[in-house]
């Protein structure tokens, strides 16, 4: 099972703006440098989050969101 993913960024002592933090460099790094394995973990995290998306949707009553209707796919 692998771990969650942390984004480790050092950040300078005085913080003006919030730094530029390439995302897809830091998931490549979490699973030491192999990609295969990065999007196979990436597609994984998604099926699981469009599985909690439709539990939630089932779950939740329509006056609780206001009609709103989760999307399972970007569009």
């Amino acid at each position: 099972m692998a771990s969650q993913l942390s984004l480790d960024v050092e950040l300078p002592e005085r913080v003006i703006d919030a730094p530029n933090v390439d995302i897809a460099e830091a998931v490549l790094q979490a699973h030491g440098g192999d990609a295969k394995t990065a999007i196979r973990e990436l597609l994984a995290d998604a099926d699981f989050l469009r599985d909690q998306l439709y539990t939630a949707s089932k779950v939740m009553s329509a006056g609780y969101t206001r009609g709103w209707k989760p999307k399972y796919e970007r569009v």
